[in-house]
């Protein structure tokens, strides 16, 4: 059966989505380099001879993103990698092996899927508290490093793996760890690039859980410094006006999105085919 190509009315389509989904951020990026006057007064409008660094220069000096930015960067680099590592792990050990009570064990993982988050916040909270980890990097870390989803994701996209090359590599001698290494991991490249963006997006974005565990400043990831934007721009200026802190707010916020907008450029064709490899295996 030969396929029809897309016609004018469903171009039409993808086309006006694509300008609603992207018209927001464009605006917030533009609005971002405007005088802040000019984003309340004429704010669906920009003209490029108004052209200013103001607003960046301003929420540099009054909002400690940098501090944000760095936080981030050691619960992302320490969480991911975490997951990264351990993740397919235990999706390859449930694909691949059959052991007492494998059914059950997977199905507890599942469990833990429908569990709202507000539900595990207490009791994190109160294990946190008798660590003696409350606002530290390990309490940023290790809670949700290894999530039933990411094991779930793993199960799914190892399961299409053949079980004749992993055989072939047990007839040849290899061991159990280096079939994963040398055999198993290059096939799956795709899924691990496309757990790799889902992993960096849900850790950059996360808020409830570092806000609830976080007391200070100086150990407030970025999602949480966004939060508290507004607060810290007139606490450190009380006479800034309305205008000045939108304007910060939306430098703040496009410096935010250049990370991930980055991340998703560079490993988008991996990250298609990884959703589509993980959604069609199982």
């Amino acid at each position: 059966m030969i396929e029809r190509p897309p016609g004018p009315f469903s171009w039409a389509v993808v086309v006006l989505l694509v300008v609603l989904s992207l018209w927001p951020i464009l605006w917030a990026v533009a609005s971002a380099f405007k005088p802040p006057a000019s984003i309340i007064r004429e704010p669906l409008t920009f003209d490029p001879s108004a052209f200013t660094l103001s607003n960046f220069e301003a929420m540099f000096a009054n909002v400690p993103i940098g501090t944000g930015f760095l936080n981030t960067a050691i619960v992302l680099l320490v969480k991911g990698s975490i997951t990264m590592v351990f993740a397919p792990l235990a999706g390859y050990a449930f694909a691949k092996y059959e052991f007492r009570g494998k059914r059950i064990l997977f199905g507890t993982v599942m469990v833990t899927l429908m569990l709202p988050v507000v539900v595990l916040m207490i009791p994190l909270l109160l294990e946190m508290k008798t660590f003696g980890w409350v606002n530290s990097y390990p309490a940023l870390i290790l809670p949700g490093a290894v999530d039933a989803f990411a094991i779930f994701w793993m199960r799914q996209v190892i399961s299409g793996v053949p079980d004749e090359l992993l055989d072939a590599a047990r007839v040849d001698g290899c061991g159990e760890l280096g079939i994963f290494a040398r055999i198993v991991v290059p096939v799956i490249r795709p899924g691990l690039a496309g757990l790799a963006v889902l992993t960096i997006m849900n850790i950059y974005n996360d808020f409830v859980w570092p806000v609830v565990i976080t007391s200070t400043e100086g150990m407030a990831t970025l999602q949480v410094v966004l939060s508290t934007l507004a607060q810290n721009i007139t606490g450190n200026n009380i006479s800034t006006d309305f205008a000045s802190v939108w304007g910060q707010l939306l430098a703040a916020s496009t410096i935010a999105m250049i990370p991930l907008i980055v991340l998703f450029m560079l490993l988008q064709r991996h990250f298609v085919n990884g959703i589509v490899g993980g959604s069609l295996k199982g």
